[in-house]
């Protein structure tokens, strides 16, 4: 379809609503036909004087007048309707269907609009079959970037829809009522407040979880690993956005410090932090992204350029087909500190993005499990009704051409358990032997 300008959507888009109803109005006449045979062949019912000419072998001449519920007949128009100037020859069709339900349906003075507005939109983005393509009301539409740009009040916890359209937590902010009521990486959340969100896209169903501080979120959620459904009461609060945590213990040799997400100003944290480190003596950084469930693109890439000295951080390729290429912005500050990243099965999107960069470029051997595999760009557009159209714009790739979406980046050591409790304790423990081989030159740094 050739590209077309923001003033011509703005008049047409009604129309795409008759998408959802053409096949509505099919199946309709489908059912009709099934329904009208058996009705045709009951002893008990009478046919029309045309019917009881053509069982008689006698022509009819009213086949107007049949019955249109025994036998559905094609009523032409007398001229067609002809779509207007600008609508695309795809959507003619559907133009037309829209003026006959507005201008002759029985009911058409009942008709709610925006209703079919809203089915339409969503019956296009389901034939999309990508869970990261939604409708946002325009309800909805407000909660965009509070999570990255402000604070808000909520549960505390990073969620992804499932391709099957259930909510998947990919991880509970450290600290956060989530994390204390017991919610843990890999639930899935079917009910709000007795209120199913099955069906419903991401923004929705996250604006019915978010809430006033002090007001009560009741989840209905299945544990990974588990068939039963349980409710779970979390009380809702603000939730701070820090992102850059020093988990360094005083006796330590390097500097353990945890990024939960990636907000606008997560490099300059990061950047005190190390810097205080390496005032402090450590000898190496391990960099820990497990549980981190991504944020701003331009974060991660000045984060990666904290370390590395030139090059792609990652590209993106869009559907037609351009790639766009991110290279690392200023020189690498920390480009000779010895280091090492762990991740897991629930480092997503920007932490991908750093584990892929950082492998690709054999700055520092990653460590833990195979990440989430979110590797979609995601955009979110404003529509002329308030509300948003959050699409899939691009999907990136490491600077290898690594994909990440549905692949997820593999580390170069693998730690895992299905315990865990027991897969956090070993996954740094073998972090800080990795690291200890690095510096004393005992061990080979792992490339790819």
């Amino acid at each position: 379809m050739p590209k077309l300008t923001q003033a011509r959507w703005a008049w047409w888009l009604p129309i795409l609503v008759v998408v959802s109803l053409v096949a509505l109005v099919s199946c309709q006449e489908d059912q009709e036909d099934a329904a009208s045979a058996p009705a045709a062949s009951s002893s008990q019912t009478t046919p029309t004087e045309p019917a009881a000419q053509a069982a008689a072998g006698e022509p009819s001449t009213a086949t107007e007048q049949a019955d249109p519920m025994a036998i559905p007949t094609a009523s032409p128009l007398q001229q067609p309707l002809g779509a207007p100037d600008g609508v695309p020859e795809e959507l003619k069709t559907v133009w037309e269907v829209w003026a006959l339900l507005t201008s002759e349906h029985y009911d058409r003075s009942t008709f709610d609009i925006e209703a079919f507005n809203e089915a339409a939109i969503r019956g296009m983005i389901e034939a999309i079959g990508d869970p990261h393509t939604s409708y946002v009301r325009p309800e909805v539409f407000r909660i965009e970037n509070d999570d990255l740009y402000g604070r808000f009040e909520g549960i505390g916890a990073s969620v992804q829809m499932r391709p099957d359209g259930k909510l998947l937590v990919v991880a509970p902010i450290e600290g956060s009522p989530a994390e204390k009521a017991g919610l843990k990486p890999g639930d899935v959340i079917l009910a709000v407040n007795g209120e199913s969100i099955e069906g419903l896209s991401l923004l929705e169903a996250v604006s019915k979880i978010r809430g006033p501080r002090g007001t009560e979120a009741r989840l209905l959620i299945v544990h990974l690993g588990s068939l039963d459904e349980i409710e779970v009461s979390v009380v809702r609060d603000v939730i701070p956005l820090e992102s850059v945590k020093v988990r360094t213990q005083p006796d330590d040799r390097f500097a353990h410090i945890r990024l939960s997400t990636f907000y606008s100003d997560t490099a300059e944290q990061l950047q005190d932090a190390i810097k205080e480190a390496q005032s402090d003596g450590r000898d190496g950084l391990i960099l820990d992204v497990r549980n981190n469930p991504g944020g701003l693109l331009s974060s991660v890439i000045d984060i990666v350029s904290l370390f590395v000295d030139e090059g792609l951080v990652l590209y993106e390729v869009n559907g037609a087909g351009r790639r766009t290429d991110h290279e690392v912005r200023n020189a690498g500050e920390f480009a000779d500190i010895p280091m090492v990243l762990l991740v897991n099965e629930s480092s997503a999107s920007a932490s991908e993005i750093l584990a892929g960069a950082l492998k690709d470029h054999e700055r520092a051997p990653v460590i833990g499990g195979t990440t989430f595999g979110k590797g979609s760009v995601n955009i979110l557009r404003r529509l002329e009704n308030e509300g948003g159209l959050y699409l899939t714009f691009a999907k990136w790739f490491s600077p290898l051409g690594r994909p990440i979406e549905g692949e997820g980046v593999t580390p170069d050591i693998e730690v895992t358990s299905r315990d865990p409790k027991k897969a956090d304790v070993d996954q740094l423990e073998k972090a800080f032997e990795v690291l200890a081989g690095i510096v004393d030159g005992t061990g080979a740094g792992v490339t790819n």
